[in-house]
């Protein structure tokens, strides 16, 4: 049975049929009527308003069923562009999508590391600029900049907590207000777990009635969760703190200041950790040992773990096998049917955190004989957040008659 997709404004009803055309691809008007629940006169309306605006084109023929083929509308890619910029400590990456969620332009600088505020926010201005001007698109298709963050909701907009407990120069700092005031384009902030929950649903096309949660690891753990076509943000915009699900009463303080989450035992600065216990594997990989350099030693521990290396391996199992017990109590929460792993912490191994979460998910979860929870590795590598975080602009200026959150 078709589920109503009318809205309780007209712009609501047309978003609703937007999105519809996003995920199906290409569709017919008749396709969309079934699968909508409205009339086909009101699907008539929708549409010619959508192709008036640019929105959405016409792409030839659909397959002959013995009377007049019908014609296939698709989304316009071209029709609007949107920015999206992660910023990380060790890089900030920016990207120029289409509305199809595809990648036009790209380019990765140096990250915020040590920078003030101020400081970083300027030079992100600038290569801005210059991102725009290469990949010369139609100033007016560009609808916003979305920006990812490693951060949590605070008063007066979305404010940086770094993951270094001793560098607190970001915490009181309202990005998104300092960005609006050099940048002249709507902008939306968000952190990289939504970013990249809402990029797997924008530019993977997912249907709005998939509820589906992503996994998202750099320096730390965030999860971002959709449902019913929109992340779900929760009452303060802090949903998904995953990374401080306490999993053992007994083990190790977290800089946040609980005892045993799962950052402070499976996140990457806790596998160095313990990488760095062996002296033949410190010597071996060569291990710096430094605050600045974990992420890059991770990733040579999880190089290594992905073409065999016995004690990476054993290093990264143990990770991926905290995060499945994780995963395990989110599933049992929320009922999942999938979960996506994504950011650059999986990018070298991430076929293990794969492979032990689906197991062990698959093994023990309450619904596991009534359906099975999929886990897969993200297409869109690690450039999640940033691309996530243009496909937000897209969501949120194309289709807001998704609302969740406060």
């Amino acid at each position: 049975m078709a589920r109503i997709l009318k809205g309780a404004t007209a712009q609501e009803t047309h978003s609703a049929i937007l999105d519809l055309i996003r995920s199906s691809g290409t569709v017919t008007r008749v396709d969309l009527a079934e699968r909508s629940g409205l009339t086909g006169a009101s699907i008539s309306r929708v549409v010619k308003q959508l192709l008036a605006d640019g929105l959405i084109i016409e792409t030839g023929l659909g397959d002959p069923t013995g009377g007049k083929r019908a014609t296939l509308l698709q989304f316009n890619p071209r029709a609007r562009h949107a920015v999206g910029i992660s910023i990380d400590t060790p890089s900030t990456t920016y990207v120029i999508t289409d509305m199809g969620g595809r990648v036009i332009e790209q380019v990765s600088s140096r990250g915020i590391g040590r920078d003030a505020p101020a400081t970083a926010v300027k030079r992100i201005t600038a290569e801005l600029e210059d991102l725009i001007v290469k990949a010369d698109v139609e100033p007016s298709s560009l609808i916003g900049v979305g920006v990812a963050l490693a951060g949590r909701q605070g008063g007066g907009g979305l404010r940086l907590l770094r993951t270094d407990p001793e560098k607190y120069a970001w915490e009181p700092f309202a990005v998104r207000d300092t960005l609006m005031e050099t940048i002249d384009h709507p902008i939306v902030v968000e952190n990289d777990s939504t970013c990249a929950a809402i990029g797997e649903f924008w530019a993977g096309r997912i249907p709005s009635a998939n509820d589906f949660a992503t996994v998202y690891m750099a320096a730390g753990f965030g999860l971002g969760l959709v449902t019913n076509g929109d992340v779900y943000r929760g009452s303060s915009s802090n949903v998904g703190e995953i990374g401080h699900m306490v999993l053992d009463v007994n083990g190790p303080e977290c800089w946040c200041g609980g005892i045993g989450c799962l950052e402070s035992l499976a996140a990457p600065a806790a596998v160095v950790k313990r990488a760095e216990q062996d002296a033949s594997l410190v010597t071996a990989l060569g291990l710096r040992g430094r605050r600045t350099s974990i992420r890059s030693d991770f990733a040579k521990i999880a190089r290594l773990a992905a073409a065999g290396h016995p004690r990476c391996t054993e290093l990264i199992e143990e990770s991926a096998t905290y995060l499945a017990k994780a995963l395990l109590s989110i599933t049992n929460l929320l009922d999942l049917d999938q979960v996506i792993l994504a950011g650059p912490g999986f990018s070298e191994a991430g076929d293990i955190y794969v492979r032990i979460t689906t197991t062990e998910i698959n093994r023990l979860s309450f619904v596991r004989a009534m359906h099975p929870t999929r886990v897969e590795q993200s297409k869109l590598g690690p450039s999640a957040a940033a691309l996530g975080a243009a496909s937000l602009v897209l969501h949120s200026q194309l289709t807001p008659h998704q609302k969740s959150g406060r």
